[in-house]
């Protein structure tokens, strides 16, 4: 009996308190709906919305659109524009190959004689896409410029394609042996084609627009930004290669790969530049190659059916504050001519311009015609500025005095690989 009062019990005082839960509860949820009701018709955002008489549910509007002023409208209207005129100019640019032609790493199974490849994938047959990048028209008759990494491979085939979907087999006519630009070619006429600009003009902050071929995917992908930097000086990583990219104009449009060899304009439709490279370590940095250094590389083709490099024939070191001080030089800018770290890589060429000029090793070259050589003006990118056979002068530093000496500049000579 005893056992059966403690059972009455607990379940008599269990029935209780599930009561009073329910009890708790539900005044909870009274109160908390009265509370918000209360606390929703005295909140200013309400009492606003009551006053004006707006919308009464409690629900926020958004806000009216902000006019655009008539500077903002005529520089939208202005880049609409332009990127309309010049996209007609640009082109996509495919890589092919036949890759049963490329050697494959060949194994054999010891057991069953077969071959086997590497990773499980078989031998490849054809020709296969392996890349691609961007150009644009520069001559009505079917002229191209873009970058000598876009078609650096002299057992690949180049096409082509416009901007009306249209494919043409591309030759390649000149391969630029100093900088990254190279002149292709399709058969045609009357092809739409840009007008350069002075990239020598450019100023840091001016606005510019980037088009190309973005991650060989997305054909004509028009992204705009401002030029942050000019006179940029970096290695350009390409496959296994390094490349020196001097007098680069950096900017912030987005440059992706594929990009590489579309044309970088300004707001009146001019060709400033030529996509080259972006930074994987930053963010929005990407560099293009000042359009000026494109556009004399297309005047050497059409005149002579080749580009054309200057050429010194020295090897140096450009003087810095730790040379300086270790060597007590009397300046702190221009060149050092000094030999290679091998014994056979002499500081001056036998026979080059520098030699029959009497340029000797140890010497410091200050200024080309005028120019002091320092990081804004690198002593290659003067030289590069001229054409073989032209006259310059250049003032040296020799035993602690400065003279001036006239060199007639030769022609660098083309390796292999920068013909077409």
């Amino acid at each position: 009996m005893v056992t059966e009062n403690r059972v009455e019990y607990y379940n008599a005082m269990k029935r209780s308190h599930i009561s009073f839960s329910v009890l708790v509860l539900l005044g909870s949820l009274l109160a908390g709906f009265v509370g918000g009701v209360v606390g929703t018709a005295f909140t200013p955002q309400f009492r606003f919305f009551r006053e004006v008489g707006g919308d009464r549910s409690g629900v926020l509007t958004p806000p009216a659109p902000v006019p655009l002023s008539e500077q903002a409208l005529a520089e939208n209207a202005q880049t609409v524009a332009v990127v309309e005129r010049i996209l007609p100019s640009v082109v996509s640019i495919a890589i092919t190959k036949d890759l049963s032609k490329i050697p494959q790493p060949q194994y054999i199974d010891p057991f069953t004689g077969e071959q086997i490849f590497p990773q499980g994938v078989p031998s490849q047959q054809g020709m296969k896409k392996i890349g691609g990048g961007s150009g644009f028209l520069v001559s009505s008759d079917g002229l191209i410029v873009t970058n000598k990494h876009v078609v650096e491979d002299v057992n690949a085939e180049y096409s082509v394609i416009l901007r009306n979907g249209e494919t043409k087999i591309a030759k390649v006519l000149a391969r630029d042996p100093v900088l990254d630009l190279a002149i292709l070619d399709i058969e045609g006429d009357g092809f739409p084609y840009v007008t350069f600009g002075d990239s020598d003009a450019l100023k840091t902050g001016q606005t510019v627009i980037a088009i190309g071929n973005a991650l060989d995917e997305f054909r004509n992908t028009v992204t705009k930004g401002i030029v942050s930097g000019l006179n940029r000086h970096l290695q350009a990583q390409n496959n296994m290669d390094t490349e020196t990219i001097e007098e680069a104009i950096q900017t912030d449009a987005a440059i992706n790969p594929g990009n590489s060899g579309g044309p970088l304009i300004d707001l009146e439709g001019r060709v400033v530049g030529v996509n080259t490279a972006t930074s994987f370590s930053g963010q929005l940095i990407g560099f293009a190659l000042p359009a000026n250094l494109a556009k004399r590389d297309l005047e050497q083709v059409q005149k002579f059916g080749r580009v054309t490099r200057s050429f010194l024939g020295i090897r140096y070191i450009v003087i810095n504050e730790d040379l300086v001080k270790k060597n007590q030089l009397t300046v702190d800018y221009g060149v050092l001519i000094s030999r290679g770290a091998d014994r056979t890589d002499l500081a001056v060429i036998p026979g080059s311009p520098a030699d029959k000029a009497g340029i000797v090793e140890n010497d410091v070259i200050l200024s080309l015609n005028g120019t002091k050589i320092n990081e804004e003006y690198s002593l290659s990118s003067l030289i590069g500025r001229h054409s073989p056979g032209d006259v310059i002068n250049v003032r040296i530093l020799r035993h602690g005095e400065e003279r001036d000496v006239s060199v007639t500049l030769g022609e660098f000579a083309t390796s292999t690989a920068d013909k077409p």
